[in-house]
Order: structure tokens, then sequence, then C-alpha cells
């Protein structure tokens, strides 16, 4: 075998496009895990160089419309930024390619709700109507934090068009870039105490989770529970997080 041959087996392949990484994942299972737990887990959806790449647009502001300072709006403490259009291509791909699989999810819960709303199958379909409806600024943002600081449980909703699904994907490696600061979900079920739920996550890893509300089955059908989430308090280092919202803002 040649030297030229050599060479082209030992270069590792490309990555997957967003396309089919998103396709490849078992979404019975995912589904099951949203209708039971409001969240679940999508490991290794970002390569550790495409997480860095994307941490590393940070300091970019030509790729953002808007800086946030979270303690100023009394969001928590810690800081992010809106990305503008156009959205850099793989996380574009994301998004594109997750909202096709959560759509038939956001449809059935909608339908177990009796909420007359349907999400179109195409997420063009459905940004066309976020900005029908005057909803035109992007929402996908790079958020970050440093030793101290947290994100308030909180929604993201940003106009009268919500989609009820988001994901967050962890870019930076816990106990090497940093401690603290896990993912944390509360659901707050009628005329009971809050349930709590922390997320594990990896450098990588995303996390799918309700924005606003879920069905939950009761003793006469399904009912709504709200959900908030947030960030608890990093103890060291610098944690990055890429959030993918599907709906645009006001």
């Amino acid at each position: 075998m040649n030297t030229q041959a050599n060479t082209a087996m030992s270069q590792e392949a490309p990555p997957p496009s967003a396309n089919a990484r998103v396709a490849a994942r078992d979404w019975p299972a995912i589904t099951a895990e949203l209708d039971d737990y409001g969240c679940a887990v999508l490991e290794k959806l970002l390569t550790p160089q495409e997480c860095w790449d994307f941490a590393a647009l940070y300091a970019r502001e030509e790729h953002f419309r808007s800086h946030i300072e979270m303690a100023r709006h009394g969001f928590g403490k810690g800081e992010y930024r809106y990305f503008r259009y156009p959205l850099p291509e793989l996380l574009d791909g994301l998004r594109t390619a997750l909202y096709a699989r959560l759509a038939p999810i956001a449809n059935a819960w909608n339908e177990r709700l009796n909420v007359t709303m349907r999400y179109p199958a195409g997420h063009a379909d459905f940004l066309r109507l976020c900005h029908e409806s005057g909803q035109t600024r992007p929402t996908p943002l790079l958020l970050q934090y440093v030793a101290g600081d947290f994100n308030c449980l909180h929604q993201d909703l940003y106009g009268e068009l919500a989609f009820p699904l988001q994901v967050a994907i962890l870019l930076s490696e816990p106990g090497r870039d940093f401690t603290g600061g896990e993912f944390v979900l509360t659901e707050q079920r009628p005329r009971m105490q809050s349930r709590a739920e922390v997320v594990p996550l990896r450098q990588g890893d995303a996390v799918v989770f309700a924005v606003h509300n879920r069905p939950v089955n009761g003793t006469k059908g399904a009912y709504r529970v709200n959900l908030r989430h947030g960030v608890s308090r990093l103890r060291s280092g610098r944690r990055h997080t890429l959030g993918i919202i599907f709906h645009d803002a006001r």
C-alpha cells in the first residue's frame, strides 16, 4: 500500500451532517423520556472540536445581535449572547433537523391538552408563522458562566408563538473546565410540591426539555404541569452552553 493510501486511511472521517446525526438517535426512546420526565439527553451530539469552535465564537461580536448580563435583569449571574441571522451552518442545520423530530411530539402534547395549535412539519414554515406574528429576531444563544455564576429558574417565552420544546448543548467538560453548574429542571404539578430534575451532561451532550408546560396523565385524563429550567452555581472554571430555541422573538 502506498504512502498516500496510508495517509488517507489514517485521517478521521468528517463528522456526519446535522440531519444524519439527529436521524440516528433513538427517537421512540427520546419521546418516551420526554413524556415521562419532560427532558431527554442526546449524548455526544457535537464533537469536542465542534464544542471548542462554538465556544470560541463568544468573543467574536460579529456573530451576535445582543449581549445580556444576567445580573442587570435579575436573571441570575453570568452572561449570554443571541446569534444574529444567518446562523452558523451547523447550528442552523441542528435547529432544522431537531425541529422536524420534535414537532410530532409537540403536536401530540397539544392534542392531549386539547390545544388547537399544530406545528408545521418543517422549521422554515414555523418560522414563517413567527415572522408573520412579528417575532423576527433569532433566539439561538451562547451562554458563558464563570465561578459564582448561576441562571435562575425561568421559561424562554419570547412572544405569542412559542414552540414547547428546546435544546441546550454543553460545550465544556465537567471536572476539567468547570465544577458545579448543573442543569436543573423543576416541575410544578397542581396542589403538589415541586419536583426537581438534575440532568448530568458531558461535553457535546444535548438536553431536550419542555419550555413552559407538558401533559401528564391523571385519573381524569391529561393535565398541564408547568416547568422551569436553570443552572446551579458554578463552583470553579468556565462553562459555555449552546441554546437552541425554535421560535423567534418579538
